[in-house]
């Protein structure tokens, strides 16, 4: 079941060197763009752009909505990174491959990880166009053994057995709550537990049923791993789901769901994720300064 993968702490150093010779940002925030929310890397300034083909050790994104570049700049006049497109388990790729970049990203000084994603609702109160603040997640690839900590670990990055009890801040899920209600949009955002299943298929209606009973609000591909990893990495963690879809979980009801309509969805309410995730880091604090310093 496990992969006999294996990836050094040079790799990840190498990839990060690499990075850190080609632009002058010195990120501390991350941030991972799900499913037709790429654009959110459109507004960062001063941009140094990287195809992930272009990039030593990076794996390539093939999913549809998912642009496949590696974008750093400012936004608010903070040094972030973002990533226009993200690895799914799904595709072929390994957990370690999925969640490179994580590492990569602590070693270049980045303190904190959002991820973004579209998630299908479970929830009866979570509609399309919603946004869930993600409160805790329910990793169903992780429980049956396939965790990208699997192996042997690295006591640079962080301990054997990392606590995952907090591994979404609760300040940072306190401060988006706020802000959505400042910018008058607090009907459409709530807190809700999110489950990664493998895909890529979506779920029949008894997993979904599955899936409710035991307490999901949305279900989707992707996040969890990245998560894992950074909580491992000491970074702190903020997770917005896009609600695209309703996840059908009777067989009377007739809807299907499709890749298409996820994306149409994530069109829709780009403009708002990318404004509540600005503001988020606007009001983060980070220590600025030191990145500034070390940006030689």
């Amino acid at each position: 079941m496990h992969s006999k993968e294996r990836i050094g702490h040079d790799e990840y150093q190498n990839t990060a060197d690499w990075l850190m010779s080609h632009t002058k940002h010195r990120p501390l925030v991350a941030i991972i763009c799900g499913s037709g929310l790429g654009m959110l890397a459109d507004t960062l300034k001063c941009q140094d752009s990287f195809d992930y083909s272009n990039i030593p050790g990076f794996p390539q994104s093939t999913v549809q909505g998912h642009a496949g570049c590696l974008v750093f700049g400012e936004l608010k006049g903070k040094s972030c990174v973002c990533m226009q497109g993200r690895f799914h388990m799904y595709e072929g790729h390994s957990l370690l491959k999925t969640t490179f970049p994580i590492r990569v990203f602590k070693l270049m000084g980045v303190e904190t990880l959002i991820v973004t994603n579209a998630a299908g609702s479970l929830a009866d109160g979570l509609q399309p166009g919603d946004i869930m603040i993600i409160k805790d997640h329910i990793n169903f690839p992780g429980l049956v053994g396939l965790n990208p900590l699997c192996g042997p670990n690295d006591d640079k990055f962080g301990p054997r057995f990392p606590a995952m009890s907090g591994c979404y801040d609760k300040g940072l899920r306190s401060l988006m709550t706020e802000i959505a209600k400042q910018m008058g949009v607090a009907a459409l955002v709530q807190e809700g537990v999110y489950a990664m299943v493998g895909g890529p298929n979506f779920e029949t209606i008894a997993e979904a049923k599955l899936l409710h009973r035991l307490g999901v609000d949305a279900v989707g591909m992707s996040t969890a791993p990245e998560a894992v990893v950074a909580t491992h990495c000491g970074l702190r963690v903020f997770g917005l789901s896009l609600i695209t879809n309703k996840v059908v979980k009777s067989y009377e009801d007739s809807e299907s769901v499709n890749h298409e309509g996820v994306l149409e969805v994530g069109q829709l309410r780009s403009q708002t994720v990318q404004q509540l995730v600005t503001e988020l880091i606007s009001r983060m604090e980070i220590n600025n300064n030191e990145n500034t310093n070390n940006a030689s």
